[in-house]
């Protein structure tokens, strides 16, 4: 065989393998380069440099699965034919870590918090809220163009995950200076056009189409100077932040950010948002909340909710940390942590009074 036909037989074998991907994770991946051919025009050369760039993500991901596999089978050998009396085979990987770092040694992960039982102000899960439909002719109705929101339901590396996420945040007031809270509203309201639809990616959307069942907002990608202002705000505060969280600093690979318009009946249900293989290099999230003056809508709150895991999904906790848009305020917290928007209720309906927020999220 040619070393082209071992490594083709070689992928055929790695496909059919649920633990390197997923039947969902083929699905989106044939999703998004039917999207490519789509969005490419035609363009040999615009298609080619897409598929290379979900190569590579693709490769990636799938060596380190593989390894990972094989590395199981191979301890599982190497226990099978030890000559090792059992009382040493049957050492825990964590005693071993222990002996030779020590049980304070930074990097070691800590245990997880229990749950917290819910207090005066976080009552027991609340039901699922029933979004209200769109508008036949508002401009949420699909057919525009639409920005993918990823739904946290992957269930790899299910053994590496923590049966316990403990909802933890940071809040800071008065984030921007006034005049750049001015600059930012109204380059949003001279925008309003641009405004897309968003589109979720979940095991209950089917090729990653708009999902009014677990999202309605609409979005803006092009922030203009905005998206580099509100960086040099989030990197000043960083240190400070990471340190409040207990989460060790890191270098900033890459920055994704965007403007969301939520009106009337608008939400986003239970999710996080680095579930899938794509954007697991998401560290930490940020949500910098704004709108008009005086206040047009109620609701949209920001729910970050404890949570475990349950048949490889997280599920609530049945407690959570609730909070309410306020003018000029910003939020950060871990992108695993799983989170929800209430409804929001606009009784105007215009634009210019939705719920806005300048939300994104920092790459390691």
């Amino acid at each position: 065989m040619t070393p082209k036909q071992i490594l083709d037989s070689f992928s055929e074998t790695l496909m059919r393998d649920e633990r390197i991907l997923s039947a969902q994770e083929r699905a989106l991946i044939t999703t998004l380069l039917q999207h490519a051919k789509v969005a490419s025009g035609g363009s040999p050369e615009t298609l080619d440099a897409v598929r290379k760039v979900i190569s590579s993500a693709i490769g990636e991901t799938v060596a380190q699965r593989a390894f990972a596999v094989l590395g199981g089978s191979i301890v599982e050998r190497i226990l099978e034919n030890s000559s090792l009396p059992e009382a040493a085979a049957a050492v825990r990987p964590t005693e071993i870590l222990s002996n030779a770092s020590g049980p304070e040694t930074p990097g070691v992960a800590r245990p997880i918090p229990p749950v917290p039982t819910p207090g005066p102000e976080t009552p027991g899960m609340p039901r699922p809220q029933t979004p209200m439909p769109p508008s036949p002719s508002g401009p949420e109705t699909p057919g525009h163009g639409f920005t993918k929101t990823v739904v946290s339901q992957a269930k790899t590396a299910v053994a590496e995950r923590p049966q316990t996420l403990a909802a933890r945040c940071v809040v800071l007031d008065e984030f921007l200076a006034p005049q750049e809270l001015a600059e930012l509203t109204r380059f949003t309201l001279e925008h309003e056009s641009d405004f897309q639809a968003s589109e979720v990616l979940s095991p209950t959307a089917e090729k990653g189409v708009v999902n009014y069942d677990h999202r309605r907002s609409r979005v803006l990608l092009d922030l203009g100077p905005h998206q580099d202002r509100i960086l040099e705000r989030i990197k000043a505060v960083l240190p400070s932040v990471l340190e409040k969280l207990g989460t060790e600093e890191f270098a900033i690979g890459a920055v994704e950010a965007q403007i969301t318009a939520s009106r009337d009946g608008d939400f986003f249900h239970f999710h996080s948002d680095n579930g899938a293989s794509h954007v697991s290099a998401r560290h930490l999230t940020f949500v910098y909340f704004f709108h008009a003056e005086p206040k047009q809508f109620e609701g949209g709150e920001l729910r970050i909710h404890d949570a475990r895991l349950e048949g490889g999904q997280y599920v609530s906790g049945g407690s959570y940390q609730k909070i309410a848009p306020q003018q000029n305020q910003i939020v950060f917290f871990p992108c695993e942590l799983m989170h929800e928007v209430t409804a929001v209720k606009c009784p105007s309906g215009l634009f210019a009074d939705s719920r806005f927020t300048l939300n994104g999220w920092l790459r390691q």
